[in-house]
């Protein structure tokens, strides 16, 4: 190794975040401190925004990753939001006695749905103990005895006559079940049958003309009968409509008085009564037919007629409501009509009405995950019609309602809502810009970042937060080393030794994972042993696949050297996510080089195998060496690079430092040293940018190298600027500490270069010239015998 290669080494305390120890056990002591939400002061600027501004189109997109707070956040700020904002009014749908299709709409104060519904039944209960019963009433049979009477009379008057006439025919009149019938006297006693039968045919005749002429006269003077019975049945419904009437009018005015000052209410009951009327009338019957029907299924009848359906029912007191839709579909969101089997079809009305999110939270907030919602067009272009209009209409004629016979469209319901859309970030911006409306809709974002600062205060509040986690956990106390290292892991999840990780959720299920072992331990305190074997246990879980990568290398299954010096190669880092599982595991890369025009050929992309970032990466190689070496004559060269036993896509640039170090070696036939690994991302001018999963890549060479024996000479080479983003394992970190691994930092590729191949790169003196025995001159001299024999064979 080179003489000057520590001055790129970085030491332990380069390795990770240092945190102070006052600081810690400051953050122990949680007196006087309330539980509140960390960080995020942006977002909570823009939901205290968004929810002051109470007017049309400031609703609200909630931008961010998962499991960084954002529900929780939303649901504190709009909790006491909602607490100090008036509760909104009930609403009704009751029967429109016009157009039972179109089912209107009640609003009501807080609270008093359900009161009025409770009045309305409780005055059917009482009508319906009134009725029949009422009609038992001596004044009712009095004056239905008078009405019977006036048409007996009559009756009787016509038969009188009739009978009159007959006797002085000598006929005598029967009249039996209704039915009238005629009948001869001879020597003053009726004929039967049978003496009429032993009559002569004379006196026989006789008597059937006489009969024929009294069925004339009883025919005519019976011909008003049908007008009598008609009179007859008006005068009995009036009467019993009169009855209703009175017994109703009591009723009804108490009802009216109770809701004086409801104007809305006060109409539906001017409009119940006829329909009430009517209703008995048809449902109670005389009492000879009392028993048609049952008085529980009549009372079903008038319920399912008169008692209003409460859609929305809230306390006074309650405050603004806060809904939460997790499956936003058009029932869900816009509510629907249910429907019930009569005599083998569907039927529906007003009562089968249910609300959605949308008729919950009006008056309120409601919360909708994006990703969800914009899933569906049609459900995206219904809600933002109805923040539009104001209303929410239950639509039952398009697609998403049930097609039927009974098909019922109910009044609309005015709409006010703040609607809080939670979303990623590429949503936010891909709905942006194909939708013209949503700027309009949605005003104002709320953007969650990624990273919380480290200082005191957010470390006391994460602090509180565990330390009432473990208290649940039934774990007495946190230990300062516990702390420590549940604040190591949230540095190791932000990938930086400044921030911490706004992903405080993942922070709880380690403690609460912690706190398993803790008690499997006997243990009250939760200590940094216990946050340890809940990481392990945690990677031996999920750890099959990266610990068969490595059986594989050590087996010789995967190639890959972890000492010797070998030309055109150079074992690269990446990193596998696999579910929720992310490893770093070395990858060996070669490259060929000879004399020919085709260029830097990458297999990877050739093959289809490589995605754009990593073929990006891969051509600025050219442009590199062109630029470094070929300015006085024209760059040919023929060389081939490959991912080497890579049977997968590969995407991402990380890998564009150790590609252009193995292409210089094989160009310049300079070995290169196996014990380190490479990872980082170049431009055209060879200066190495960050990359990402830089832990993961180092502990997984660390790992392939410690199955195999540290040597002292192996370690990783990483860029200078992935250096804040250090926050590497207790292992690495003390086996650096020894010097048995190495971790080099560099800013350009002839850094990489020096420390890969032992020997210095060399710098361009006053004439342009490298110095001899440097790599960039053996490079140089190459690239120009390579030019001259692939030129000077097309000359030839």
């Amino acid at each position: 190794m080179t003489h000057n290669s520590h001055k790129y080494a970085l030491t332990a305390e380069h390795l990770g975040p240092q945190l102070d120890k006052n600081l810690i056990q400051q953050a122990l002591d949680v007196s006087g401190l309330s539980s509140t939400f960390i960080g995020q002061d942006r977002a909570k600027a823009a939901l205290n925004f968004a929810i002051g501004m109470d007017m049309p189109g400031y609703n609200l997109y909630v931008m961010g990753e998962p499991a960084l707070g954002r529900y929780t956040l939303v649901q504190d700020i709009l909790q006491q939001a909602a607490s100090e904002k008036a509760t909104p009014d009930d609403w009704c749908y009751i029967n429109n006695f016009d157009d039972e299709r179109i089912p209107g709409t009640l609003r009501l104060v807080p609270g008093e749905g359900k009161v009025l519904v409770k009045k309305v039944e409780a005055l059917i209960d009482e009508l319906l103990d009134t009725f029949p019963a009422a009609f038992d009433n001596p004044g009712y049979q009095r004056k239905k005895k008078a009405i019977h009477q006036e048409f007996d009379d009559k009756y009787e008057a016509a038969i009188e006559l009739v009978e009159r006439k007959a006797l002085e025919q000598q006929v005598v009149l029967y009249e039996e079940n209704g039915a009238v019938s005629f009948s001869p006297v001879v020597d003053g006693k009726a004929l039967d049958d049978n003496e009429f039968a032993n009559l002569s045919e004379e006196k026989r005749q006789f008597f059937y003309d006489l009969v024929s002429e009294l069925e004339t006269i009883l025919n005519e003077q019976l011909l008003e009968l049908p007008q009598w019975k008609r009179e007859l049945s008006e005068n009995l419904r009036a009467l019993r409509r009169e009855t209703i009437e009175q017994a109703i009018k009591p009723l009804l005015k108490q009802l009216e008085h109770d809701y004086s000052g409801e104007l809305g209410v006060l109409r539906y009951l001017r409009e119940m009564k006829p329909a009430l009327v009517k209703a008995m009338l048809e449902l109670l019957p005389e009492e000879a037919e009392s028993d048609k029907l049952e008085e529980l299924d009549i009372r079903g009848i008038f319920v399912g007629d008169f008692v209003p359906n409460v859609l929305m029912h809230h306390e006074l007191m309650d405050g603004a409501p806060i809904i939460f839709e997790p499956n936003p579909s058009y029932g869900n969101l816009f509510g629907r009509v249910e429907y019930s089997s009569m005599q083998g079809s569907l039927y529906t009305n007003y009562r089968m009405i249910r609300p959605g999110a949308l008729h919950k939270a009006n008056g309120g907030y409601l919360v909708l995950d994006a990703d969800r919602l914009l899933s569906q067009p049609s459900l995206w272009d219904a809600l933002k019609l109805a923040l539009k209009t104001g209303e929410i209409l239950i639509d039952t004629l398009s697609d998403h309602a049930v097609t039927n016979s009974t098909i019922i469209t109910p009044k609309a319901i005015p709409l006010s809502v703040k609607i809080v859309l939670l979303g990623s970030r590429d949503l936010y911006y891909l709905v942006q810009d194909v939708d013209d409306e949503f700027n309009e809709l949605f005003r104002v974002l709320a953007d969650f970042e990624h990273y919380l600062p480290f200082n005191e205060q957010t470390v006391r509040y994460m602090s509180l937060q565990i330390q009432d986690q473990i208290q649940q956990m039934d774990m007495e106390t946190l230990s300062a080393c516990g702390l420590k290292q549940l604040l190591n892991f949230s540095f190791r999840q932000a990938e930086h030794q400044r921030k911490l990780s706004a992903r405080f959720a993942e922070v709880l299920e380690l403690v609460r994972e912690a706190c398993f072992y803790a008690a499997q331990h006997d243990s009250t305190e939760l200590r940094a042993e216990h946050v340890q074997m809940a990481l392990e246990g945690k990677q031996y879980r999920t750890g099959r696949i990266s610990e068969s990568f490595l059986e594989d290398i050590q087996e010789g299954q995967i190639l890959i050297d972890t000492d010797d010096w070998a030309v055109g190669k150079i074992n690269g880092l990446t990193v596998l996510e696999i579910g929720d599982t992310a490893f770093g595991t070395p990858a060996r890369i070669s490259t060929t080089v000879f004399a020919g025009s085709t260029g830097v050929v990458d297999i990877e992309r050739e093959v289809e195998l490589g995605k754009s970032i990593h073929s990006k990466g891969v051509m600025l190689l050219t442009g590199y060496l062109g630029a470094k070496y070929a300015q006085h004559f024209p760059l040919t060269l023929s060389a081939n690079i490959a991912m080497e036993q890579s049977y997968g896509l590969i995407d991402g640039d990380s890998a564009s430092l150790a590609e252009v170090c193995a292409l210089i070696s094989g160009i310049a036939d300079i070995p290169i040293t196996q014990s380190l690994a490479v990872t980082g991302s170049i431009n055209q001018h060879g200066q190495v940018q960050a990359i990402g999963g830089v832990n993961e890549k180092i502990e997984g060479f660390f790992r392939l190298c410690q199955s195999r024996g540290l040597t002292g000479k192996q370690g990783c080479i990483i860029p200078a600027s992935n250096q804040l983003n250090l926050v590497l394992n207790d292992e690495v970190i003390k086996a650096v500490e020894q010097g048995q691994f190495h971790i080099y930092v560099v800013k350009g590729v002839d850094e990489a270069l020096e420390l890969l191949m032992d020997m210095p790169a060399g710098e361009r003196n006053s004439k342009g010239q490298y110095p001899k025995r440097t790599i960039n001159y053996l490079a140089l001299r190459r690239l120009e015998e390579i030019a001259e024999i692939v030129n000077g064979s097309s000359d030839s």
